[in-house]
């Protein structure tokens, strides 16, 4: 290629985003012939629910809905926003300067870097996380210091562990609980504790609470508005994708410290023209539908958990049960990587995981399994690994 026609230096900085690899790989398998059993991106299955589909098409027939919409979202659905946070948590926000419409969270998450970090910053991701809470910041030049979690510390972020001169420097901190990819959850004493180091070392809180809705079993997440001080430093995102099957919709909203919230709509303007208005109308009443659709929702997730833990089980793999999230974190067998682990048991059985190294190097050895096929389908993907000799040993 001539000189000239070299891309920007930040995307030298990029890995292959893991999806893209998988659906490649995922081609390749199916001109082979395999049945693919595709667990590994968390795209849920189903469809959007009715009266959600129903207001979309509805605001169709509208032509007001038809031009381009407010750069910051349409008031009603920003008016629903933080009505459905005071409902959630008791989080009091204002609809005009504290909540923003998103084109789906990841979006948000990564314009968020570019509006607030420089090229130099040091931006705490932990790891493993969310490919956007790391690929954002090195698109914005950041310095990334990677916090490796632990499964002895059940995955979550010891604070103390971070070096004094890193807290110093810091500018952001990424974090997610429940947790993609481990589906870890946190303690409201976490939070207050994460909240008490931000205000200290003066640092920016960006919480992603993408599964806060799929919690099992009496678990409630936190917030990390409802922390006393926890909106002095910090925003919170999240996305209608998992809890409302609205995955490609692309819809999601970020709410907290205004001056950060303006700072993102500020960049916002300038690169695109917000979410179509009908989608958001949908949202809306997505955002209004009552607890016991949430409770069907959680209620599917659980009953799948449950049988692939069981299953699993029987293969040599023990796996603790999760309180939230819509997957399950698993160790690869002893002495396999997880990218070599994913790609053998996609080659012998077709079934699709995620190789945990995808979400940082604190993910190696494990894999990602995705709650997004009924029991019936499970338990075929459950016999091909046992027909394929691969268990935990």
């Amino acid at each position: 290629m001539k000189d000239w026609l070299q891309p920007a230096q930040r995307l030298g900085s990029l890995p292959q985003y893991v999806f893209a690899r998988l659906d490649e790989l995922k081609l390749k398998a199916k001109e082979q012939g395999l049945d693919l059993i595709d667990l590994g991106m968390g795209n849920p299955d189903g469809a959007t629910p009715a009266p959600v589909i129903k207001s979309a098409t509805q605001a169709l027939h509208d032509a007001k809905n038809h031009g381009y919409p407010p750069f910051e979202g349409t008031p009603n659905f920003r008016r629903a926003i933080t009505e459905w946070y005071h409902r959630r948590y008791k989080v009091s926000l204002d609809p005009e300067s504290e909540a923003l419409p998103l084109i789906g969270s990841k979006e948000g998450l990564t314009h968020l870097a570019l509006a607030f970090i420089n090229p130099g910053d040091l931006v705490i991701v932990p790891s493993p996380a969310y490919p956007a809470h790391f690929r954002g910041p090195l698109i914005a030049g950041a310095e990334i210091y990677e916090a490796i979690l632990k499964p002895e510390n059940n995955w979550l972020l010891d604070l103390n562990s971070i070096p004094e001169l890193v807290l110093q420097r810091a500018k952001v901190l990424f974090f997610n609980y429940p947790s993609n990819p481990t589906t870890a959850v946190a303690s409201r004493e976490f939070f207050e504790e994460v909240v008490a180091v931000a205000r200290k070392y003066e640092i920016l809180l960006v919480h992603d609470m993408a599964y806060a809705e799929l919690a099992f079993d009496g678990y409630q997440p936190t917030s990390l508005l409802e922390v006393p001080g926890g909106k002095d430093v910090g925003v919170e995102f999240h996305t209608m994708s998992k809890t409302y099957n609205m995955a490609g919709w692309r819809v999601g909203f970020a709410v907290g410290n205004r001056h950060v919230v303006q700072w993102l709509r500020t960049l916002k303007t300038n690169i695109d023209y917000g979410i179509f208005s009908a989608i958001q109308v949908a949202a809306e009443t997505a955002l209004n539908l009552p607890d016991s659709y949430l409770e069907t929702v959680r209620n599917r997730y659980r009953d799948r958990r449950d049988f692939l833990i069981e299953g699993l089980g029987k293969l040599g793999w023990n796996i603790p049960k999760t309180y939230a999230t819509m997957y399950l974190w698993v160790p690869c067998p002893p002495g396999t990587k997880s990218t070599d682990f994913a790609l053998d048991v996609l080659s012998r059985t077709g079934v699709v995981l995620t190789p945990g190294n995808a979400f940082g190097k604190g993910g190696e050895g494990y894999v990602r399994i995705s709650l997004i096929a009924d029991r019936d389908r499970l338990g075929v993907a459950l016999q091909r690994l046992e027909e394929a000799g691969i268990r935990y040993k």
